[in-house]
Formats: C-alpha cells, structure tokens, sequence
C-alpha cells in the first residue's frame, strides 16, 4: 500500500437500495452523475471527465448492496467502494463510500465525493 489513507463518507439518500445500486453499479447510472461518460467491457470501466480517461476494475460487488473498484494506473492497494445501508429501524438507506487519498488530499477528496452525491441525489431527486 502506498502513502494513500483510508477515509469514509456517509450520504443519506432518499432511494430505494435497488433503484440506486443501478446507479453506482451501471455504466449508464454512473455516467448520469459520477462522470461525463462511462463504457465497461466486462470487469474493466473506463470513466471519462473533460476528455481525461480513467480506467477502473469492478473487484466485487453484490446485487443491491454494494459495488467495488480499483483504479488501474494506481500500482497500489487502493480501492473506493459504494455501499448501500439501510437502517434497520427507521429504512433510511444511505451510501457508505470508502475510498483513499494522500494525506494533504483527503479533504479534497471528501468534497469530490460530496459534490459527486450531490449529483447523485439530483437524479434520483432526493435533493
């Protein structure tokens, strides 16, 4: 692992845990909020912003749960993660992300993500 810590952020999302496991599962649902345009070919996804490309390798993911991935270019153990979690008691479902970032990025990273969800829960219109 390199020099990359873990953080967590939690949303909460006014979906149902299937409607919103197809947007952070799909590359039709991601390309709706987390970048301009998504292709996959199996395991491999490719994201696109603003002409730059990133490709990803789904590592896991569990229907309606959750769906896990790892950058390629990165040559260490990093991964982000979107989880879906839904309170026993009261339903509210929220998306747990983890992901990694350099120290001195962290909180820049977590406005990333928040600014990403924002998104997120304009389309699903629980904004």
């Amino acid at each position: 692992m390199s020099d990359k810590i873990k953080f967590e952020v939690e949303f909460v999302i006014q979906s149902s845990p299937q409607l919103l496991y197809q947007y952070i599962s799909t590359p039709s649902g991601l390309s709706e909020w987390f970048a301009d345009n998504v292709n996959s070919r199996g395991e491999m996804f490719n994201f696109i912003w603003d002409g730059s490309e990133e490709q990803a390798k789904l590592l896991k993911r569990k229907s309606d749960e959750f769906v896990k991935f790892t950058w390629v270019a990165e040559d260490d153990d990093s991964f982000f993660e979107m989880r879906i979690i839904v309170d026993e008691i009261t339903k509210d479902v929220s998306l747990f992300i983890t992901d990694f970032a350099y120290e001195d990025e962290v909180d820049e990273s977590k406005m990333l993500w928040e600014n990403q969800v924002s998104s997120l829960k304009q389309v699903l219109g629980s904004a």
